[in-house]
């Protein structure tokens, strides 16, 4: 069952993208999928969150994401990581390339995560985390990259506008 964001937030979904039921037992708030799965393998983003320990950078959240990964995962590499923002407003991406079996079978697969600190509206003095995040085969990435980044500039809560 998909869970609840910390922070209320509006987006809109690239064309042809479907909203998905998030499988297993996930924190993830909201998936979508591409249409068209490469070799049965469909592109997807997700949205999750929560409240960091006080004190937590966003590269310590983004290292916390690569060990639950790298648990899932036989290898994870990084191939990019890069703040942006700035004080009021800090993000993070990162992207990560790893091989899982899907189906029985070895999927070389991306993902772009993006994580971005929110005020939280409701108490001020605290702050909520929101991790975007675009999961594609190594072969799709590349086309599906522009349908995230079109994604990412749709996200709105109150306090922040997406990326």
């Amino acid at each position: 069952m998909p869970t609840a964001l910390p922070v209320p937030i509006e987006f809109r979904l690239p064309d042809g993208w479907l909203p998905a039921r998030p499988e297993g037992d996930t924190d993830v708030a909201f998936a979508a999928r591409h249409p068209e799965p490469d070799h049965g393998f469909a592109a997807n983003i997700t949205l999750d969150g929560g409240y960091p320990p006080q004190g937590k950078t966003l590269a310590e959240c983004a290292d916390d994401a690569l060990e639950r990964l790298h648990g899932a995962t036989e290898s994870v590499r990084v191939l990019q990581r890069q703040e942006f923002g700035d004080a009021d407003a800090p993000g993070l991406t990162q992207r990560l390339s790893f091989s899982v079996v899907v189906g029985g079978v070895r999927r070389a697969l991306v993902q772009s995560q993006v994580f971005v600190s929110v005020v939280d509206v409701a108490d001020p003095d605290r702050r909520a985390l929101v991790r975007l995040v675009l999961t594609a085969t190594a072969a799709q990435f590349d086309s599906v990259l522009p349908d995230f980044q079109e994604f990412l500039r749709t996200v709105r809560t109150d306090s922040w506008e997406g990326a």
